[in-house]
């Protein structure tokens, strides 16, 4: 049998749409020219107008030896965050998460696969075994112990270095919903 990866988790109800619909693309918002002359222009600025830019934004002062190229990055987001949103409330909670856990800890353990959710189980036979896997919020479960990757799972399971994802039929998978959107 080849690789294979079950997420017993349910598919989220707005990556769902009925039968034979295909998904609406989202409508550019009105302010996108309005966003991408005011880019344009940034290039165009000096330091100190970057700086004032920046005092208009962020209402604080920037830090004194900041590089004008970083002065243009910071300023060409807030523009369009402003214009298009920000980070979402669950984004702005997860890195304070670990923000704080860095701080504790030194380091952070991120999850190595992004697109599970917490709380899938993945599943894999091998050599007529059947091997499962839990995701965790800050990494995997595997026979009652804790692994950072899938990677390292995988090793365990066949002795010899694999990549965990390709391992548990998640790199095929993501090509293949890749495939599926754009064909």
């Amino acid at each position: 049998m080849g690789p294979a990866a079950i997420a017993c988790s349910k598919p989220r109800p707005e990556a769902m749409t009925p039968k034979g619909r295909t998904p609406t693309p989202p409508t550019p918002a009105p302010a996108s020219a309005e966003v991408a002359r005011l880019l344009d222009r940034l290039l165009s600025l000096t330091s100190a107008q970057l700086r004032h830019e920046w005092q208009r934004l962020y209402r604080t002062n920037p830090p004194r030896r900041l590089s004008r190229d970083l002065l243009q990055r910071a300023v060409a987001h807030k523009i369009q965050e402003q214009a298009f949103g920000g980070l979402s409330q669950a984004a702005r909670r997860r890195l304070q998460t670990l923000a704080r856990a860095m701080a504790q800890e030194g380091e952070v353990a991120l999850k190595a696969s992004p697109g599970q959710k917490p709380g899938a189980r993945l599943v894999r036979q091998w050599r007529g075994e059947t091997h499962c896997v839990l995701v965790l919020d800050d990494g995997f479960l595997y026979q009652d112990q804790r692994y950072r990757s899938l990677t390292a799972i995988a090793r365990v399971i066949t002795g010899a270095h694999w990549s965990g994802p390709r391992f548990f039929g998640l790199g095929a998978q993501a090509r293949r919903e890749s495939e599926a959107e754009r064909g």
